[in-house]
């Protein structure tokens, strides 16, 4: 099985929670090194982790054991840290999105490419059963030639659970950004690349109330639209039409539904695992639930690192840099069109990753032997 892989952690917010909980204890990796702008969470943290030190992240970036940095800061820093990885020849897995803009997002990438070194990207939940199930069943001609897909997200807004919620409606903020790349990620693995994008977006109320925590009853800003919908064009000729909101309240609407000439899925939450993937055939009287076919069984925040460490160099990761920059692209196109009003053609073009088999737990959780 060899050596586990070294990893340094930067950023120990809410989020890192569910990395660790993966990670910590995974015999694939091992978490030599942490660092956080508040150097008491970093303390407190690494005396938990047998092996694990607390340490700056000038310090950690340099640290020549270090393999791999997993970026968890907020993603106004994603770029810096990730740029300051590259530079010191570690590879890079960045939680979602790449960077909160399309230029650096780009420079990462091209940057790793010079250095020889590789990036991985959030969001990962894509490599569960619920994805990877819905991805089989269309690939393997079950609803027919894919026609059109529609993906929803609803929310009354972040300011309500989280207490730090300002860089959610900072700029790089807003619903698309924040929570697009989970449902853009899902429609590329189960449509294939985007080619060009017509945006329209709108913003409730100008500020925020956080609804928990030691800044209860604050008010903060809205500096960015917080509702975005938009037309995607797939280069196989579907179209997606997506919708993020901060401002809704609920829907009725399938997280992501995919329409083919014979037939219709409906995919559950790309912000989760697993979940029931339904079909409807043309001439059916009803939904019918599809068994697991595909995917991480019981899948975990943390997995796609451990995807891009059992790749190898034998296969790319299935969630890196490339499907990451894609996916920016894609975003960052819909806020132009909605800047500009035009259509806008992207840049870039990606391979949809390659599929998930469907992986035992105890499979990727205890041996080099998953991910093939």
């Amino acid at each position: 099985m060899g050596d586990p892989h070294r990893v340094g952690i930067v950023g120990l917010g809410v989020i890192s929670r569910a990395y660790l909980d993966t990670l910590a204890n995974h015999p694939a990796v091992s978490i030599v090194a942490l660092a956080d702008l508040d150097a008491l969470r970093s303390a407190s943290v690494a005396a938990a982790i047998p092996g694990a030190e607390s340490m700056s992240v000038e310090r950690l970036l340099a640290r020549p054991d270090v393999q791999t940095v997993l970026n968890l800061t907020i993603p106004a820093a994603h770029a810096e840290i990730s740029l300051g990885a590259i530079e010191a020849g570690r590879n890079v897995y960045v939680e979602k999105p790449l960077a909160v803009t399309f230029p650096d997002g780009r420079s990462i990438i091209e940057r790793a490419l010079t250095a020889g070194v590789h990036v991985g990207c959030a969001p990962d939940t894509v490599l569960g059963t619920g994805t990877q199930t819905a991805r089989a069943a269309i690939d393997g001609g079950l609803i027919g030639r894919p026609l059109s897909a529609t993906a929803v997200m609803v929310t009354p807004g972040h300011e309500r659970w989280h207490p730090h919620p300002d860089f959610y409606y900072a700029p790089g903020g807003g619903p698309l950004l924040d929570m697009g790349p989970y449902y853009i990620s899902a429609l590329i693995h189960l449509l294939g690349p985007v080619r060009a994008v017509v945006g329209a977006a709108s913003r409730l109320r100008a500020e925020r109330v956080i609804g928990s925590g030691p800044r209860n009853g604050q008010r903060i800003p809205a500096r960015v639209d917080t509702h975005v919908t938009g037309v995607l064009e797939h280069a196989n000729g579907a179209l997606s039409t997506i919708t993020t909101s901060f401002d809704g309240v609920a829907t009725t609407a399938a997280p992501i539904e995919v329409q083919g000439e014979t037939g219709t899925l409906a995919v559950p939450d790309p912000n989760t695992f697993d979940g029931d993937v339904r079909v409807f055939p043309l001439g059916g009287t009803g939904w019918r639930v599809l068994a697991p076919r595909a995917g991480y069984v019981g899948g975990s925040r943390g997995i796609g690192l451990i995807d891009l460490v059992s790749a190898d160099g034998r296969r790319s990761p299935r969630a890196g840099g490339d499907v990451a920059l894609h996916v920016l692209e894609t975003m960052t196109s819909l806020l132009t069109s909605v800047a500009e009003g035009r259509r806008i053609e992207l840049t870039t073009a990606v391979q949809r990753p390659a599929p998930v088999p469907l992986t035992p737990v105890d499979d990727w959780k205890g041996s080099h032997a998953y991910g093939r």
